[in-house]
C-alpha cells in the first residue's frame, strides 16, 4: 500500500514483498524511490527514524529538534586516535534523513576531485560533461541557487570586509531553498519549509508515484539466495519507547542501500558483504570541521540572514575551504567560554558574535566497526598532512576577523577563553595538541567506495555490489574519497545517476 506508514503504530511483525526496497529515505534514498517509483517499479523505503511532518518541525524547539530528529541527539561520536581529536558527528535520523537538518548547501563535485577519481581510481567516465544531466535535474527539484547578498547576514559580512582588506575573496554559496527568510535554524528544520530537503521534494513524488515509506523500521541485514539480494530483515520499532519489537520482513528483487556512510556499511558487514576486499567501513572521511567566532562593538545579531550564504575557495589548494554560518543565540551562547557569572558574561555577548568555519578536505582516516549496540563504534585517526591544515585554518579565519575589526576571537581550544590581537600573535597554534580541539562534522563519507577492482572496493562504477547481485549502496558510503566542499549535491547527483542506470536495468 503506497502512502506513509508509521511502524510505531503498527502492531505485531511486518511482512511484506515489493520489487525495489530502498534502506534509508535521505537524500540518496528518496532521490532513488523517486525515480524508480516514476518509472513503474513496486518501491517501499524504510527509515529507522520517525516521521515527522514538515508542519511539526516548524513548531518545534532546537533543543526538540535535536531530540526528536537527530541521531543520538546530535551526540554522535568518532573516536579520535593518533591524537586526534574527538568528532562530533551530526546526522539525521527521521524521514528525509540529514537533508531536513542540513544547512541546504549545495556544491557541485570539484573538478579537481573528478580527476582523481578517474587518474587514481579508474573511474573514466566521471567527468563534469557526463554528470550534467544529473547535476541539472536535482538543482531543478531542490530549487538550488545563489544565495542573494542582501541575504547575508552581518555576520558573514564582516569576515567578508575582512577578507578583501587582506586580499583574500568571498563568495555567495548556492542551496536548496525557496523564498528563504533567513531565520539561521536550518539545523533543526525550517520553521517556514523554505528548504527544500527531501521530505518536500523527492519523497511526495514517490508516494504520489505509489511508492510506500515505512518509519520506525530497523534494518539489520539483507538476506540472500545463491549469490542475489533477496530482500532485507530487521524489526519494526513498535516495543516500549520506541524499542526494537516486531520482526521485519520485506522480500524483494533489489535491495538498495541508502543508510548512510555510518550505517550502510554495518547492515553489509551484518550481511557477510565485503569479506572478499575486507573495505566496508573503512576510508571513512569527514570533512573535519573548526568554527572561529569573534567579537565585535557592533551589534551583530549574526542570526539575521540566511545561516550559511558564503564561502571562499582561496585555499582549496592547501586542503581548507572557509564557509560561513551561525546557530540559534541559544545554542551559541551555551557554547560559550567559562563557568558561572563568566559564562554569563559571555553569554551576554552573543549579538557582538560572528563566526565562520573552516573544514579540510581529509585523507581517509576512519574505521567503522559494530559496537556494542546498534550504534557503530567508530575511529578516527587524522593524517599528518591533516593535523598541519589545522593551524594554518583556524590562522587565516583569525587574521581575516582581525582585519574586520574584531576585538576578540574565539579558537576552537577547550579550555581557550577569547584572545585580543596581540595575545593570538603570541600564541604558536602549531604547538596546540590537537586532541584539545573542538571538532565537528555532518559529511560521513566512504565507507563502501566505489571503484573498478574489487580487491580494493566495496561497490562497482554503477553502485552493485561486487559480492552480491541486486544489492546496491547509492548513498555517501559509495562516494570514493573526501570532496572537500559539502557533500549534499553530490550524494544526490550520483543517486540520480544510480537510478537512472536501474530504472532501465528489469528485474
Amino acid at each position: 500500500m503506497s502512502g506513509y506508514h508509521h511502524g510505531r503504530d503498527h502492531s505485531g511483525d511486518l511482512d511484506l514483498d515489493c520489487g525495489v526496497v530502498v534502506v534509508g529515505s535521505g537524500s540518496s534514498g528518496a532521490v532513488i524511490a523517486c525515480h524508480l517509483a516514476e518509472a513503474g517499479f513496486d518501491v517501499i523505503v524504510v527509515e529507522e527514524g520517525g516521521h515527522t511532518t514538515p508542519d511539526e518541525i516548524a513548531r518545534m524547539r532546537p533543543s526538540q529538534t535535536m531530540r526528536h530528529l537527530w541521531r543520538e541527539a546530535g551526540m554522535t561520536m568518532a573516536v579520535g586516535v593518533r591524537g586526534s581529536p574527538m568528532i562530533n558527528v551530526m546526522m539525521g535520523r527521521c524521514v528525509g534523513g540529514s537533508s531536513v537538518m542540513t544547512g541546504g548547501v549545495c556544491f557541485r563535485i570539484p573538478e579537481a576531485v573528478l580527476r582523481e577519481w578517474r587518474d587514481d581510481h579508474g573511474l573514466s567516465e566521471f567527468t563534469p560533461e557526463a554528470l550534467e544531466a544529473c547535476y541539472a535535474d536535482v538543482e531543478k527539484v531542490g530549487h538550488i541557487a545563489e544565495v542573494p547578498v542582501d541575504m547575508q547576514s552581518r555576520s558573514t559580512a564582516l569576515f567578508a570586509e575582512g577578507a578583501a582588506k587582506l586580499g583574500h575573496t568571498v563568495q555567495p554559496m548556492r542551496r536548496n531553498t525557496h523564498d528563504c527568510h533567513g531565520w539561521s535554524t536550518c539545523n533543526f528544520g525550517c520553521p517556514r519549509g523554505a528548504k527544500m530537503s527531501v521530505d518536500r521534494t523527492y519523497l511526495p513524488r514517490a508516494v504520489s508515484a505509489g511508492a510506500a515509506v515505512h518509519s520506525d523500521c530497523l534494518v539489520d541485514r539483507v538476506t540472500r539466495d545463491r549469490g542475489r539480494a533477496t530482500g532485507i530483515e530487521g524489526r519494526v520499532l513498535n516495543g516500549p519507547d520506541g524499542s526494537p519489537g516486531g520482526k521485519l520482513t520485506i522480500r524483494a528483487s533489489r535491495v538498495v542501500l541508502a543508510a548512510g556512510a555510518y550505517h550502510t556499511p554495518l547492515i553489509l558487514q551484518r550481511s557477510g558483504v565485503g569479506k572478499r576486499s575486507r573495505q566496508v567501513g573503512r576510508n571513512l572521511t569527514l570533512h573535519p570541521a573548526f568554527r572561529v567566532m569573534a567579537r565585535f562593538d557592533e551589534d551583530v545579531s549574526g542570526w539575521r540572514g540566511s545561516m550559511q550564504s558564503a564561502f571562499s575557495g582561496d585555499f582549496e589548494d592547501e586542503g581548507i575551504q572557509l564557509n560561513s554560518m551561525f546557530t540559534p543565540g541559544g545554542i551559541l551562547a551555551a557554547t560559550m567560554p567559562g563557568i558561572g557569572d563568566a559564562h554569563r558574561q559571555r553569554a551576554m555577548s552573543v549579538k557582538n558574535l560572528a563566526m565562520f568555519g573552516a573544514n579540510l578536505h581529509d585523507d581517509p582516516g576512519g574505521v567503522v566497526t559494530r559496537g556494542l549496540g546498534r550504534e557503530p563504534f567508530v575511529r578516527y585517526g587524522m593524517s599528518r598532512r591533516d593535523k598541519s591544515r589545522i593551524p594554518r585554518a583556524l590562522q587565516i579565519c583569525a587574521d581575516i576577523f582581525f582585519a574586520a575589526g574584531a576585538r576578540e576571537v574565539f579558537i576552537p581550544v577547550l579550555g581557550f577563553d577569547g584572545l585580543d590581537a596581540d595575545a593570538f600573535k603570541q600564541l604558536d597554534l602549531s604547538r596546540i595538541p590537537t586532541g584539545r580541539l573542538e571538532c565537528t562534522s555532518q559529511h560521513p563519507l566512504g565507507t563502501a567506495r566505489m571503484g573498478v577492482d574489487e580487491s580494493t572496493s566495496v561497490v562497482n562504477r554503477e553502485g552493485r555490489c561486487w559480492e552480491l547481485e541486486e544489492l546496491y549502496v547509492a548513498d555517501g558510503a559509495a562516494v570514493p574519497t573526501s570532496l572537500g566542499v559539502n557533500p549534499q549535491l553530490a550524494i544526490m547527483t550520483l543517486a540520480t545517476r544510480t537510478a537512472w542506470n536501474l530504472r532501465d536495468k528489469p528485474i
